[in-house]
Protein backbone atom coordinates (compact mmCIF):
# COMPACT_ATOMS: atom_id res chain seq x y z
CA UNK A 1 0.00 0.00 0.00
CA UNK A 2 1.28 3.46 -0.87
CA UNK A 3 2.21 5.50 2.22
CA UNK A 4 -0.41 8.16 1.45
CA UNK A 5 -3.12 5.51 1.04
CA UNK A 6 -2.12 3.80 4.27
CA UNK A 7 -2.16 7.15 6.08
CA UNK A 8 -5.65 7.84 4.74
CA UNK A 9 -6.81 4.41 5.89
CA UNK A 10 -5.40 4.76 9.40
CA UNK A 11 -6.76 8.30 9.77
CA UNK A 12 -10.19 7.36 8.44
CA UNK A 13 -10.38 4.30 10.67
CA UNK A 14 -9.33 6.40 13.67
CA UNK A 15 -12.20 8.81 13.02
CA UNK A 16 -14.76 6.02 12.77
CA UNK A 17 -13.48 3.98 15.74
CA UNK A 18 -13.38 7.17 17.84
CA UNK A 19 -16.97 7.99 16.88
CA UNK A 20 -18.64 4.56 16.87
CA UNK A 21 -16.36 2.39 18.97
CA UNK A 22 -14.81 -0.95 18.12
CA UNK A 23 -17.93 -3.11 18.26
CA UNK A 24 -20.20 -0.96 16.11
CA UNK A 25 -17.64 -0.05 13.43
CA UNK A 26 -17.98 -2.36 10.42
CA UNK A 27 -15.47 -3.04 7.67
CA UNK A 28 -17.65 -1.46 4.97
CA UNK A 29 -18.09 1.71 7.03
CA UNK A 30 -14.37 1.82 7.81
CA UNK A 31 -13.54 1.47 4.12
CA UNK A 32 -15.99 4.21 3.16
CA UNK A 33 -14.63 6.58 5.82
CA UNK A 34 -11.07 6.03 4.60
CA UNK A 35 -11.95 6.17 0.89
CA UNK A 36 -10.68 2.66 0.16
CA UNK A 37 -12.33 -0.64 -0.73
CA UNK A 38 -13.16 -3.22 1.90
CA UNK A 39 -10.95 -5.62 -0.04
CA UNK A 40 -8.01 -3.27 0.59
CA UNK A 41 -8.57 -3.62 4.33
CA UNK A 42 -8.80 -7.41 4.14
CA UNK A 43 -5.73 -7.64 1.89
CA UNK A 44 -3.51 -5.52 4.13
CA UNK A 45 -4.86 -6.17 7.63
CA UNK A 46 -6.86 -9.37 7.42
CA UNK A 47 -9.72 -8.34 9.72
CA UNK A 48 -11.14 -5.54 11.82
CA UNK A 49 -9.21 -6.56 14.95
CA UNK A 50 -5.86 -6.23 13.16
CA UNK A 51 -6.85 -2.87 11.67
CA UNK A 52 -7.93 -1.64 15.09
CA UNK A 53 -4.59 -2.68 16.59
CA UNK A 54 -2.74 -0.81 13.84
CA UNK A 55 -4.89 2.29 14.40
CA UNK A 56 -4.53 2.47 18.18
CA UNK A 57 -0.79 1.82 18.10
CA UNK A 58 -0.21 4.39 15.35
CA UNK A 59 -2.30 6.96 17.21
CA UNK A 60 -0.63 6.15 20.54
CA UNK A 61 2.82 6.61 19.06
CA UNK A 62 1.95 10.01 17.64
CA UNK A 63 0.19 11.24 20.79
CA UNK A 64 2.98 9.95 23.05
CA UNK A 65 5.58 11.84 21.01
CA UNK A 66 3.41 14.97 21.19
CA UNK A 67 2.95 14.72 24.96
CA UNK A 68 6.58 13.87 25.65
CA UNK A 69 7.67 16.93 23.66
CA UNK A 70 5.27 19.04 25.74
CA UNK A 71 6.60 17.55 28.98
CA UNK A 72 10.18 18.22 27.88
CA UNK A 73 9.27 21.83 27.17
CA UNK A 74 7.46 22.38 30.47
CA UNK A 75 9.59 20.30 32.85
CA UNK A 76 12.94 20.26 31.13
CA UNK A 77 14.07 23.49 32.77
CA UNK A 78 12.36 24.10 36.11
CA UNK A 79 13.19 27.41 37.79
CA UNK A 80 10.31 27.96 40.22
CA UNK A 81 9.02 24.50 41.14
CA UNK A 82 5.47 25.39 42.13
CA UNK A 83 4.87 27.83 39.29
CA UNK A 84 6.35 25.49 36.72
CA UNK A 85 4.28 22.54 37.96
CA UNK A 86 1.15 24.70 37.84
CA UNK A 87 1.97 25.64 34.25
CA UNK A 88 2.52 21.96 33.45
CA UNK A 89 -0.81 20.95 35.02
CA UNK A 90 -2.67 23.75 33.26
CA UNK A 91 -1.26 22.87 29.85
CA UNK A 92 -1.74 19.14 30.41
CA UNK A 93 -5.40 19.75 31.27
CA UNK A 94 -6.06 22.08 28.35
CA UNK A 95 -8.11 20.98 25.34
CA UNK A 96 -5.74 19.94 22.57
CA UNK A 97 -7.18 19.49 19.05
CA UNK A 98 -4.10 17.44 18.10
CA UNK A 99 -5.03 14.69 20.56
CA UNK A 100 -8.83 15.01 20.62
CA UNK A 101 -9.55 12.04 18.33
CA UNK A 102 -7.11 9.81 20.13
CA UNK A 103 -8.67 10.37 23.53
CA UNK A 104 -12.14 9.91 22.06
CA UNK A 105 -10.86 6.53 20.89
CA UNK A 106 -9.48 5.80 24.36
CA UNK A 107 -12.94 6.43 25.82
CA UNK A 108 -14.39 4.00 23.30
CA UNK A 109 -11.77 1.41 24.23
CA UNK A 110 -12.82 1.59 27.86
CA UNK A 111 -16.45 1.14 26.87
CA UNK A 112 -15.64 -1.81 24.56
CA UNK A 113 -12.85 -3.35 26.64
CA UNK A 114 -14.52 -6.77 26.87
CA UNK A 115 -14.61 -7.05 23.07
CA UNK A 116 -11.03 -6.02 22.32
CA UNK A 117 -8.08 -8.39 22.22
CA UNK A 118 -6.19 -8.12 25.56
CA UNK A 119 -2.89 -8.15 23.68
CA UNK A 120 -3.95 -5.04 21.79
CA UNK A 121 -4.95 -3.31 25.03
CA UNK A 122 -1.60 -4.23 26.63
CA UNK A 123 0.34 -2.97 23.60
CA UNK A 124 -1.60 0.31 23.66
CA UNK A 125 -0.80 0.81 27.36
CA UNK A 126 2.89 0.14 26.71
CA UNK A 127 3.22 2.37 23.66
CA UNK A 128 1.05 5.19 24.98
CA UNK A 129 0.24 5.83 28.65
CA UNK A 130 3.21 3.96 30.13
CA UNK A 131 5.68 5.53 27.72
CA UNK A 132 4.43 9.02 28.58
CA UNK A 133 4.43 8.27 32.32
CA UNK A 134 8.04 7.11 32.21
CA UNK A 135 9.03 10.27 30.35
CA UNK A 136 7.36 12.34 33.09
CA UNK A 137 9.02 10.14 35.72
CA UNK A 138 12.43 10.95 34.25
CA UNK A 139 11.78 14.66 34.80
CA UNK A 140 10.60 14.09 38.37
CA UNK A 141 13.65 11.92 39.04
CA UNK A 142 15.91 14.79 37.99
CA UNK A 143 13.99 17.16 40.24
CA UNK A 144 14.49 14.71 43.10
CA UNK A 145 18.21 14.51 42.30
CA UNK A 146 18.31 18.31 42.63
CA UNK A 147 16.70 18.05 46.07
CA UNK A 148 13.49 19.79 44.95
CA UNK A 149 11.33 16.69 45.45
CA UNK A 150 11.53 13.45 47.37
CA UNK A 151 10.11 10.96 44.87
CA UNK A 152 11.37 7.50 45.75
CA UNK A 153 9.10 6.10 43.04
CA UNK A 154 9.14 8.69 40.21
CA UNK A 155 6.73 6.67 38.08
CA UNK A 156 4.12 6.72 40.85
CA UNK A 157 4.83 10.42 41.43
CA UNK A 158 4.20 11.09 37.73
CA UNK A 159 0.86 9.33 37.97
CA UNK A 160 -0.06 11.38 41.05
CA UNK A 161 0.94 14.66 39.40
CA UNK A 162 -1.25 14.04 36.36
CA UNK A 163 -4.21 12.77 38.38
CA UNK A 164 -4.06 15.67 40.85
CA UNK A 165 -4.00 18.25 38.05
CA UNK A 166 -5.36 17.24 34.63
CA UNK A 167 -7.23 14.25 36.06
CA UNK A 168 -8.97 16.41 38.66
CA UNK A 169 -9.90 19.00 36.03
CA UNK A 170 -11.46 16.28 33.86
CA UNK A 171 -13.40 14.88 36.81
CA UNK A 172 -14.69 18.31 37.86
CA UNK A 173 -16.47 19.01 34.56
CA UNK A 174 -16.35 21.80 31.97
CA UNK A 175 -17.63 24.59 34.25
CA UNK A 176 -15.04 24.06 36.98
CA UNK A 177 -12.34 26.60 37.84
CA UNK A 178 -9.40 24.90 36.14
CA UNK A 179 -6.75 27.21 37.55
CA UNK A 180 -7.94 26.71 41.12
CA UNK A 181 -8.10 22.93 40.67
CA UNK A 182 -4.61 22.74 39.21
CA UNK A 183 -3.13 24.98 41.91
CA UNK A 184 -4.78 22.92 44.64
CA UNK A 185 -3.56 19.71 43.02
CA UNK A 186 0.01 20.98 42.76
CA UNK A 187 -0.18 22.03 46.41
CA UNK A 188 -1.20 18.52 47.45
CA UNK A 189 1.53 17.03 45.25
CA UNK A 190 4.24 19.25 46.73
CA UNK A 191 3.18 18.43 50.27
CA UNK A 192 3.21 14.72 49.49
CA UNK A 193 6.62 14.83 47.79
CA UNK A 194 8.32 17.55 49.81
CA UNK A 195 11.99 16.81 50.52
CA UNK A 196 13.01 16.54 54.15
CA UNK A 197 14.18 19.75 55.78
CA UNK A 198 18.00 20.03 56.03
CA UNK A 199 17.84 19.66 59.80
CA UNK A 200 15.62 16.60 59.47
CA UNK A 201 18.00 15.05 56.93
CA UNK A 202 20.93 15.74 59.26
CA UNK A 203 19.09 14.16 62.20
CA UNK A 204 18.17 11.16 60.05
CA UNK A 205 21.82 10.72 59.06
CA UNK A 206 22.98 10.92 62.70
CA UNK A 207 20.38 8.32 63.73
CA UNK A 208 21.45 6.02 60.91
CA UNK A 209 25.09 6.29 61.97
CA UNK A 210 24.25 5.43 65.60
CA UNK A 211 22.40 2.34 64.40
Amino acid sequence: MRPDKQRALLDGALRLFARDGYTRAGIDALAAEAGVSSRTIYNHYGDKAALFRAVILDSSDRVAEHQIALADKLLGRVIDLESDLVEFGTRWAAHDPDTELHFALVRQIRADIDHIDPGTVAAWHQRGPLRVREALAAHLRRLSDRGLLAADDPSMAALHLVQLTAGSVAAAGPDADRDAIVRAGVGVFLRAYAPAEPSARKQHGATARRQ
